[in-house]
């Protein structure tokens, strides 16, 4: 036994024998082609375009079957199906749609696929990615777990947080309105019942700027908000052949009253009611010299096309317009206020076009600093029997300062009394605040235009310019009685911003709007008289129509306004009859803005009535038309009824 175990002992401490090399070599080159059949590891064939015959499910079924792991499994499953959306559309209909969807990609996954197939890696793809992953989630359990080796730590976290992030993706919410611009809005007026309330009070309203907001937004390609319309000022930004003052008898009121009354288009069983103000027109030669502040934004928000350069140009335009006895001071304010003109004569255009030429946007908006400024400017410009005015051009961005509008109001009614008057000129889309713009000129006793072209600022500061800076009434309001007798429903068209309390007509503090010279001011009623089968309220069982005293009449129109520089209101009194039934292009026009304000904003009071008839009473009722307003206003019209989608 011993010697067997010694025999074996020696065998085993001997050296192995030498193999021979080309044995060797065999061996090895056999092992290597065994492992690469195996593992699949032999360099690929070249790849080409031609499809194989065998369909699209054999190359599928042949990854799965190699497939061994979980995460694998998960990846080889999601291409798979992401294979099939590619090539059969129809499948992808079940997915939904996800063309409003972006998801976040994790920068530290790289996706590789063959380059024979060439996926399109979409976002619309990625997320059908995602979605079936999070379906193979829950398949996973019907597989045996005995034979499926666990996801590695990373390959986990990495699908756990795609997941995740894939399922935080929410669509982005469109604001009600994108622009950005900020307006001065009312609820519309509601229908009244003339028992309950027989009384409506308003100021008066001169202002344009609402009309050319929404010709600059639809010319935009977009429909303006609705806060945006003030049907009131898209009225009075047209001219109409009312009567002058001086051809009515006794003719040396500041401005004459007219009313009529005729079939409203959109219901032929109510009226429309016209208050129409035509104010006095003087001499050129005789007007006062002007004394002007130009209060210029040259904050960093002015820094667009629409903005400061076309501010220089308007201004340009109005330097035509002025005499020699006019003087001209120019105030800029951006982080600081500063006087870059000191008063100047109208007739030294060089001194005034270079001070406007050297003007530059930057910073921010110190509106407070440049009103202070400006009006201690203006005060020292002011002498007796002249009319001094500050002339704001702005977008309404203040953010330094007054930026409320209540202290703005506080602050602008404060100095209103010093005889100083104050309009503004609004520019450019983005930031506009119409609130402010509207704050300002309301409560400065001046009027509010919106400049988005050249044309509109020839119309307001060259063609209109003496309406717009010499006042020939201050705080106007006016009040309409109607007799419950005749009429059972009315509404007041636009002037929701303007509404005044019963109490504020006769009372003289409170503050109106202002008629400058040639100004005209047109107000519509829409009134149901009683008996018409068009009224939408129920008559009171309890409330009998009271009897009047005066039958014959449909109402009563009352008027309160100031002589400038006087603190004690003169009253106008206009009873509403039959004698005032008439009808004319210009109130026909007039109806048709009316009803082109109620379809942007509220149509529910025009029935059926739509875009199409709202242009043809505009372009049948355009008249002489002087300038082309009316006819661009029916364009206008038309592009507003081709992006009214609904």
């Amino acid at each position: 036994m011993s010697d067997d175990l010694n025999d074996l002992k020696q065998a085993l401490q001997a050296t192995t024998p030498t193999p021979e090399a080309a044995r060797k070599a065999e061996h090895l080159m056999l092992a290597e082609k065994n492992f690469e059949r195996l593992q699949e590891t032999t360099k690929p064939h070249r790849h080409t375009f031609r499809q194989s015959d065998d369909g699209h499910f054999k190359g599928v079924k042949k990854m799965m079957s190699m497939l061994s792991n979980r995460m694998a499994l998960g990846t080889a499953t999601a291409l798979a199906c992401a294979g099939l959306i590619a090539v059969f559309p129809e499948i992808s209909a079940q997915f939904g749609d996800q063309k409003h969807t972006n998801p976040v990609i994790d920068p530290h996954a790289t996706v590789q696929s063959s380059p024979e197939t060439a996926p399109n890696t979409s976002t619309k793809t990625d997320t059908i990615i995602a979605s079936d992953m999070q379906a193979l989630e829950l398949s996973e359990a019907e597989v045996d777990s005995d034979h499926i080796m666990p996801l590695s730590r990373p390959a986990a976290s990495m699908r756990s947080r795609l997941l995740q992030e894939t399922r935080d993706i929410r669509p982005l919410e469109l604001k009600s309105n994108p622009s950005g611009d900020v307006f001065a809005t009312a609820p519309q007026n509601p229908l009244r019942v003339t028992v309950e309330h027989p009384v409506s009070t308003f100021s008066v309203d001169v202002d344009t700027a609402a009309y050319a907001y929404i010709r600059s937004a639809l010319q935009a390609g977009q429909l303006p908000p609705r806060e945006a319309v003030r049907i009131e000022e898209m009225i009075n930004y047209f001219q109409y052949d009312y009567t002058d003052p001086d051809e009515h008898p006794g003719g040396d009121a500041a401005f004459h009253t007219d009313v009529t009354v005729t079939q409203t288009p959109w219901n032929t069983e109510t009226q429309l009611v016209r208050i129409a103000l035509q104010g006095k027109m003087p001499e050129t030669d005789q007007r006062p010299p002007l004394n002007l502040v130009f209060l210029i934004d040259t904050s960093g928000s002015m820094d667009q096309p629409d903005k400061l350069p076309l501010l220089i140009q308007s201004f340009r335009l109005m330097l035509g317009q002025l005499r020699a006895t006019d003087e001209i001071a120019i105030v800029t304010y951006a982080g600081n206020a500063g006087q870059v003109l000191e008063p100047t004569s109208a007739a030294e255009k060089t001194s005034i076009l270079g001070a406007l030429a050297r003007l530059q946007a930057g910073g921010s908006t110190h509106g407070q600093a440049g009103l202070q400024l400006a009006y201690r400017t203006a005060s020292q410009m002011a002498t007796a029997q002249e009319v001094t005015r500050i002339i704001l051009a702005t977008d309404g961005d203040f953010n330094l300062g007054l930026s409320d509008s209540k202290q703005l109001k506080d602050y602008i009614a404060q100095q209103r009394d010093s005889g100083i008057y104050l309009s503004v000129l609004g520019f450019g889309r983005g930031n506009l605040n119409d609130a402010t713009l509207q704050t300002l000129a309301q409560n400065g006793n001046g009027q509010a235009a919106y400049i988005d072209t050249l044309s509109e600022a020839q119309k307001v500061l060259n063609d209109q310019l003496t309406g717009a800076l010499f006042p020939i009434a201050n705080d106007v309001k006016i009040q309409v009685e109607f007799n419950p007798a005749k009429i059972s429903e009315y509404r007041l068209i636009g002037y929701e911003t303007r509404a005044l309390k019963r109490e504020d007509f006769n009372n003289d503090k409170v503050d109106a709007g202002d008629i400058g010279a040639g100004h005209q001011v047109t107000a519509l009623y829409e009134v149901t008289p009683v008996g018409s089968p068009a009224r939408l309220t129920s008559p009171l069982r309890y409330g009998n129509r009271q009897d009047t005293m005066t039958p014959g009449e449909i109402g009563f129109v009352a008027l309160r306004y100031k002589q400038p520089g006087s603190t004690q209101s003169q009253r106008v009194e206009t009873p509403i009859t039959q004698d005032n039934i008439g009808d004319d292009d210009d109130l026909r026009f007039a109806a048709a803005i009316a009803g082109f304000g109620q379809l942007l904003r509220d149509p529910r009071y025009l029935g059926n009535w739509g875009w199409n008839a709202a242009i043809d009473l505009a372009d049948n009722a355009r008249g002489a038309d002087q300038f082309g307003y009316r006819a661009a206003a029916v364009t206008l019209m038309r592009l507003a009824q081709s992006l009214n989608t609904k």
